[in-house]
């Protein structure tokens, strides 16, 4: 009853309020953009290579992001971590999302190339393995050769986290996963054309090229806002498409795009919920409690049926 009359009504207490509005309010919006833009991405990625193991993380987005932000933190004349965000207010957070963004749509465009020379999507799914873990050699190569207070910056980074956006921060994370998502909705017709193959799609009539590097900023800007705001965030972007197309039984991604992003949303917003269960005021990160989730759900979804060989 306090907290409806803190959102709703007149406080009861003033620290109550604070807590409320400045630092549980956000990072339960945090939760919810964060899981829609992770699953949506996710869906993208298994839709244009039509694989259903492709993810932000396994294809290396995420670790293009990672990479991004590494060099700004580890390479830069001052560290700017989540903590020296809040410090350092809007440019610093720009700093950071932009540079997460540009790493992770390098990638992308890398993976894309290499993949028009490709036709096996196995032999791709380990190619953009294959880039994810040299894009962790080089940060690991920065991270032995920066100084310890960058190093320790960048390590708490990477255990992910939906808390370190503050209220002044989140309109411009907002922002850019509202961009993303709506540039997914509008691909909706042409990705469910992609799904039979890039031949029959162009016979259709859609722009191959066009969809590509449409579908290549949309999943940028979902993965490398979240990333660049909250750290890597994995298992979702997997994991959700899959559970969305067993719970509506449906490939047409006019249905799927709005039921990822509600469950999504529900998924990390429960893992959060879980996170705080560690006790003596302590959070687990909130990589480790979606790895938890997610990787039982993916295997239960392969064993359970043949639904993902129908829908690629």
């Amino acid at each position: 009853m306090e907290v409806l009359n803190t959102l709703f009504g007149t406080p009861a207490n003033s620290v109550n309020e604070q807590i409320i509005w400045y630092i549980r309010l956000p990072k339960a919006i945090t939760a919810i953009l964060a899981g829609a833009a992770m699953s949506v991405s996710g869906l993208q990625m298994q839709t244009l290579f039509r694989n259903p193991l492709a993810g932000p993380s396994v294809l290396g987005i995420t670790s293009g992001a990672s990479l991004g932000v590494g060099a700004v933190m580890l390479l830069s004349g001052g560290s700017v971590g989540l903590a020296a965000i809040q410090k350092v207010g809007i440019s610093g957070a720009w700093l950071v999302i932009g540079a997460s963004i540009a790493g992770s749509g390098a990638i992308m465009l890398l993976l894309l190339m290499i993949a028009s020379r490709l036709r096996d999507n196995i032999v791709l799914l380990v190619v953009g393995m294959m880039l994810g873990n040299l894009t962790i050699a080089l940060v690991s190569v920065w991270q032995y050769l920066s100084e310890p207070e960058r190093i320790q910056d960048y390590l708490m980074w990477t255990f992910g986290s939906i808390g370190g956006v503050t209220s002044e921060q989140l309109p411009f994370l907002a922002g850019s996963i509202a961009l993303g998502l709506l540039l997914a909705l509008w691909m909706a017709n042409s990705m469910n054309v992609m799904l039979l193959g890039e031949r029959y799609a162009g016979s259709m009539g859609v722009k191959v090229k066009q969809l590509r590097a449409g579908m290549i900023l949309s999943s940028s800007l979902l993965a490398g806002a979240v990333t660049g705001f909250c750290g890597p965030i994995g298992f979702v972007g997997i994991a959700v498409p899959h559970l969305s197309r067993e719970w509506t039984s449906e490939g047409n991604h006019k249905v799927l795009l709005p039921s990822v992003i509600l469950i999504g949303a529900t998924v990390l917003l429960c893992c959060d919920i879980l996170a705080q269960w560690a006790g003596d005021g302590m959070a687990l990160p909130i990589n480790v409690v979606t790895a938890l989730i997610g990787s039982p759900v993916v295997v239960w979804v392969i064993v359970r049926g043949n639904k993902i060989k129908r829908a690629f």
